[in-house]
C-alpha cells in the first residue's frame, strides 16, 4: 500500500512539474473575441498581466498556459479593442456638461425656455450653453439677440452652436468685449442687419469673445475632465484624441494621469498659437502611454452649417458668399514648414473644397511625395472630384466623422446642390486613397456614442433609420472597415498602433465587452447594443 501511495505522490509531483502555469493578473475566457490584428482573426480567451495582453487563443492554449484567481467566463459575449475616438474634444465635452444643453431644441423659443431653466439653478457669473441649430428650426434662419437682452440685461450669455464655429451673445456680453457695428476681424465675422448687430459671431469673432469669459479654476478643471471621462467609458471609449488643446491643459492632463484619477488615454493637438509651438519646441514630442502629443490643430474654414466652410463656388442658398478661410494662405504654408523642420504632425481642419483643396496643396508642396508623416485633413468633408488623389499620392490622411454625414444630409444639399453633395462625406471614395481612414464623432458637436458612429459609417442612416435606403450609400463603409476605423487605423492616425488598437501581445490590455456581435447583429438591432463592461491595461473602469 506504502508503495502505491509512494507512486501516486510522484505521479502528482511529475504532473505538476509538467503542467507549470504562468500566472496572470486577469483571465478571460469563453467568449467571441475580435483582435483587429493584420488577419482580423478571432480568439475565444485572452491573459493578461501588468496591464498587457500577454496570450490571446483558444480557451485550451490560454488555461494551459495561464492561470489567475481572477478568471472571468464570458458565457460567449463578444470582446473587441477598446474604441478610440480619432477626432473629439475631451475636454470640451465636459465643459459642456457644465453649461446649458442646447441640443435638439426645436425652435428658437424652446432654446430659451430651455435657457431660462438652466439659469435658475446657475445664478452667478456668465449664463454660458450650447448645442443649438437653426437648420432644425422654423425658417432655418439665424436668431437675433432682442430676447436674450430682454431676459438677461445684467448678465453675459454666450451660447455657442451645434458645430462649434458660431454662437450668439447678448448685448451685456458684447459690451464687455467691445465689440460694435465697427468691429472687423480676418476669419471672422460680425452678423448685422440694418446696420444692428444680431449677437451671432462667427469663427475667430466667437473665439475672440471667449477669451473673455473667466477661466475655470482647478477645482472646475477637475470635474471637467472626470464628467467626460466618466461618459466616455460608459460609452466604450479608452482613448480620445483632443483636437485643440493649451499646453497648460496638457500639463494639468499629465498631472492628473501622474495621480491617477484621470484613466483615459488622450492624444493632444495643440492648438494652434506660438505659445504652443514654443512649448513643445522647446519640451519635445512625447508620449507617456497614457498622454501623446506630437502634433498641432490648424482651423482651415469653418462649418457648413453656419456657412462658413470655403467653397470654390458660391452657397446655393446665399448667392455671392463662399465662406471663408480662418487665416491667411502664408499662414498655413509658414506652420506647414515648422511642423515639418519640427517633426511634427500637422492636423488640419477643412470643410469646404476650396479650403481642402488649399490645404492639400500647401500639403503637397511640403511633403514633395511618399512619406510616412500622417499629416491629416480632420474632416475633408467636401472635396473636388480633381482633388482626391492629393491623400493617396502624398499619403495625406482623412480623418472623418460618420455622423457629420448624417446630421447635415436633410439640408447639405442645399447649401452644395447635387453636383458638389456627390463629392461630399465621400468615405468609401476617400477610404482607397491610402487603404485607411481613422473615425471619430467630433463631440460635443456630435453624440458621443461610437456605436453612432459604427451605424452611420455602414448604415448610413440617422439614429431613426432615415432614410430607409441610406445616404449616398455608395459611400457607406464594410462593418470590418469601421471597427478598424474605430480601432487600429484610429491608433495608427495617431503613430500609435504599436500600444493600441488590435487586441495582441504586448499591447495595451484596453478593451470592451458588448451584449451583441456588432458585426453579426441585423443593421435594425445595431444601436440595440450595449456596453457592459470597459478596461483600460486590464482594468475594469466601467460596468453597467
Amino acid at each position: 500500500m506504502k508503495k502505491i501511495l509512494s507512486i501516486i505522490a510522484a505521479a502528482i509531483v511529475c504532473s505538476c512539474a509538467t503542467q507549470k502555469h504562468e500566472t496572470a493578473d486577469l483571465i478571460v475566457q469563453n467568449g467571441n473575441i475580435y483582435t483587429v490584428n493584420s488577419k482580423f482573426e478571432k480568439a475565444t480567451a485572452m491573459a493578461i498581466k501588468d496591464g498587457k495582453v500577454a496570450a490571446i487563443g483558444s480557451d485550451e492554449k490560454i488555461l494551459k498556459t495561464y492561470s489567475s484567481f481572477n478568471t472571468q467566463n464570458l458565457d460567449g459575449k463578444t470582446v473587441y479593442p477598446g474604441f478610440i475616438d480619432a477626432h473629439a474634444h475631451f475636454y470640451g465635452y465636459g465643459s459642456s456638461l457644465q453649461n446649458a444643453n442646447l441640443r435638439g431644441t426645436a425652435s428658437w423659443e424652446e432654446m430659451l425656455a430651455k435657457l431660462e431653466a438652466f439659469a435658475k439653478d446657475h445664478p452667478d457669473g456668465w449664463l454660458l450653453g450650447r448645442g443649438w441649430d437653426q437648420n432644425i428650426w422654423p425658417g432655418k434662419e439665424f436668431p437675433t439677440k432682442e430676447k436674450l437682452d430682454e431676459l438677461f440685461p445684467d448678465r453675459p450669455v454666450f451660447l455657442t452652436r451645434i458645430d462649434g464655429h458660431a454662437a450668439i451673445a447678448n448685448q451685456k456680453a458684447l459690451d464687455i468685449a467691445g465689440f460694435t457695428t465697427d468691429s472687423k476681424m480676418e476669419g471672422g465675422d460680425f452678423i448685422q442687419i440694418n446696420g444692428k448687430l444680431t449677437g451671432v459671431l462667427m469663427d475667430n469673432a466667437k473665439d475672440k469673445m471667449a477669451t473673455y469669459i473667466p477661466a475655470a479654476d482647478e477645482k472646475k478643471v477637475r470635474r471637467i475632465f472626470a464628467d467626460a471621462q466618466k461618459d466616455c467609458f460608459a460609452v466604450g471609449l479608452t482613448s480620445v484624441v483632443d483636437a485643440g488643446l493649451d499646453y497648460d491643459l496638457v500639463e494639468e492632463i499629465q498631472k492628473l494621469q501622474d495621480e491617477g484619477s484621470l484613466k483615459m488615454r488622450l492624444h493632444v493637438m495643440l492648438s494652434d498659437s506660438q505659445k504652443n509651438i514654443d512649448w513643445l519646441t522647446k519640451k519635445g514630442t512625447f508620449n507617456t502611454g497614457k498622454l501623446h502629443v506630437n502634433g498641432f490643430k490648424f482651423y482651415g474654414d469653418g462649418a457648413l452649417g453656419s456657412r462658413g466652410a470655403c467653397l470654390l463656388e458660391d452657397y446655393i442658398d446665399k448667392p455671392h458668399h463662399r465662406g471663408f478661410l480662418l487665416s491667411d494662405i502664408s499662414h498655413f504654408k509658414k506652420m506647414a514648414k515648422i511642423m515639418y523642420d519640427n517633426g511634427f504632425q500637422m492636423n488640419t481642419h477643412a470643410i469646404g473644397d476650396s479650403a481642402n483643396r488649399e490645404i492639400l496643396k500647401i500639403y503637397a508642396e511640403t511633403l514633395k511625395g511618399k512619406n510616412d508623416r500622417r499629416w491629416r485633413i480632420e474632416h475633408a468633408q467636401v472635396i473636388n472630384k480633381n482633388d482626391f488623389d492629393y491623400f493617396g499620392k502624398y499619403a495625406i490622411v482623412p480623418s472623418v466623422q460618420p455622423t457629420h454625414a448624417t446630421s447635415d444630409m436633410r439640408w447639405a444639399g442645399e447649401r452644395l446642390g447635387a453636383e458638389r453633395l456627390k463629392y461630399a462625406y465621400a468615405y468609401q471614395e476617400l477610404l482607397k486613397q491610402n487603404g485607411w481612414i481613422p473615425l471619430g464623432t467630433d463631440f460635443p458637436i456630435e453624440e458621443i456614442d461610437p456605436l453612432l458612429t459604427f451605424y452611420a459609417a455602414v448604415a448610413r442612416k440617422d439614429s431613426k433609420g432615415w432614410p430607409a435606403n441610406g445616404f449616398q450609400k455608395e459611400n457607406a463603409l464594410s462593418r470590418e472597415d469601421a471597427l478598424r476605423g474605430m480601432t487600429i487605423w484610429a491608433a495608427y492616425g495617431s503613430f500609435e498602433e504599436k500600444e493600441k488598437g488590435s487586441l495582441e501581445p504586448g499591447k495595451f490590455a484596453d478593451f470592451i465587452i458588448l451584449d451583441q456581435d456588432i458585426l453579426k447583429v441585423p443593421e435594425s438591432e445595431l444601436l440595440k447594443t450595449k456596453v457592459l463592461s470597459t478596461y483600460i491595461s486590464g482594468e475594469k473602469v466601467y460596468g453597467r
